[in-house]
Formats: structure tokens, sequence, C-alpha cells
């Protein structure tokens, strides 16, 4: 039996429209690729819990983690670095890569994540998919990463000829909750959101979703301000490390934008999402 969420002490929501900083690991290092490219690595850090640490001490509450490694081969394969990173901080962590079973996704239940994002089984395995939702209907995301609007799988290096509307609509259905929606050819670019279809994809999810990929300065966070109630949170990565984005003066913007958009009862989706998150 599944306990309830709130027996989870890292089972935590996450406000709205939240900055949240990005962990890629591979092979054991804090990294970023450029366009979803493994051959295109820039190393951050050595240590993803000294980078964790760092986001914590600059005021981040929520990491988001991918497991690269696990994104390739199907098998996450860093978990313990993240067990660390729980142990180790404060901070609630939301984790995606290579989680395709059941039993996988148990033990990082057991392990106190969060939140899980699911990308490539919402493709390749839908009962997977639906058993998952049904277990564990709060701690899910459906993380869809797409190319020219087109799914990407298995870690981004191949595409599904799904497009990334239709499956978001599927996951809706389905009963998923939150959203992360990657533009693949703007990851790890730094060339700026596109607003509009964020808000546009909000839509079709009925929730608001988690912005991810382009995130160049806090000019993003200030454009992604007026469509606040159409924004569960914002992911960055390589903006964060470069320096181009403040995480505290982001994390203040996003807070305020969210508290407008509370106030003013803002919302372009048929249903609230948790106040929360993510990644």
């Amino acid at each position: 039996m599944i306990p309830p969420r709130s027996s989870n002490p890292h089972l935590l929501k996450r406000s709205n429209h939240a900055a949240t900083p990005a962990i890629d690991i591979l092979e054991g290092k804090a990294v970023r690729l450029a366009k979803g490219d493994y051959n295109a690595v820039t190393v951050y850090n050595d240590s993803p819990i000294d980078q964790a640490k760092a986001f914590e001490e600059m005021g981040a509450e929520w990491i988001h983690v991918v497991d690269l490694d696990g994104a390739r081969s199907g098998n996450p394969s860093n978990l313990p670095l993240i067990e660390d990173i729980l142990a180790k901080t404060m901070l609630k962590v939301e984790m995606g890569g290579g989680i395709r079973t059941m039993d996988t996704l148990q033990r990082i239940w057991d392990a106190g994540v969060n939140r899980v994002v699911l990308g490539t089984s919402l493709i390749s395995n839908l009962d997977f998919t639906r058993e998952a939702i049904a277990k564990f209907p709060t701690m899910l995301t459906a993380g869809v990463d797409a190319r020219n609007g087109e799914v990407s799988v298995d870690g981004w290096m191949g595409g599904s000829g799904v497009a990334a509307e239709t499956l978001i609509a599927q996951m809706r259905d389905l009963g998923f909750q939150h959203l992360v929606y990657t533009d693949i050819s703007k990851d790890g670019m730094q060339t700026g959101l596109d607003v509009d279809t964020y808000v546009h994809l909000a839509q079709v999810f009925g929730h608001p979703v988690i912005a991810s990929g382009g995130v160049a300065s806090i000019a993003d966070i200030e454009r992604l301000a007026p469509v606040a109630g159409s924004i569960e949170g914002v992911i960055a990565g390589r903006a964060v490390y470069e320096g181009a984005l403040d995480v505290p003066l982001a994390l203040t913007l996003c807070h305020n934008a969210t508290m407008k958009a509370q106030m003013n009862g803002m919302t372009h989706c048929s249903k609230n999402c948790e106040g929360n998150h993510a990644h």
C-alpha cells in the first residue's frame, strides 16, 4: 500500500512559477548538454552534491535533476547521488531519466524524491504509464521533450513520430497534473523562452506547465510574469551556471508573479494545479 503523500518528509508543495535550477548528471558529474547532444558536454561541477548545496545557498528550494546515464540506458544509475543530495540538503528534488518500471518508481519513492518525471515511457510503454499514474498520482510529472514539435525519446537520441500536443492531451486524459515541456532546440543554448508556446500548451494540458529549455537571463523570467497563471515553474540550467541568471532575483520575481496571479485569480487553465513546482 502506498502511504499518503504527506507521510514522506520530502513530498512538499512547490510555489507556482518557481525558478528551479537544473543538475544534469552524467558519469557522476554535473553537466549541461547543448541541444541534447551527448557529444557536446560541458562539465560544471565534478560533484553534483556540492552543486546542489551551492544552489541551496542561493535560496533555491527545488532542483530539477536529470540522470543522463539513465535516460540513455533506460535504467537510472545515479540514484545514490540523489539520495545524498536529499540527505545533505533541505532541497526538494524533481528527478527524471530512465524511469521505466514500477520497481524503479518504488525505489525512488522510498528514497524520498519529491517528483518523478516520466519521459520515454509515456510513448514506449503506455501500460506502465497508466499503472504508474494510478499508483503515484501526485508524484508523477509528464516530461515532454520535443524538437520541431515532435517528441524525442531515449535521452533525446531518437524521434517518436508523435506530435507533442497529441502526447500532452493524452497525458491530460490519463490524469497527469504536472508537465515539464522542454524545447530541445533551445536547451543549453540560452536563446530565450517561447512564452506563447507555454501558454498554448497550458491550455491544451488543462493545468499550468513547467517551462524548460532556453532560459537566457532574468528577462525570460520577467516575460513569464504576465502569464504566471499558465506557468507552474521554470527550469534553468546553463544560464545559472554561466552567471547570466541570478537565482535569488529569479526566485523573488517568481514569488511576486505568483502572488499577483493568485490575487488577480489569473489562470489560463481549466483546473488549478497543486500549488507548487519539477524540471
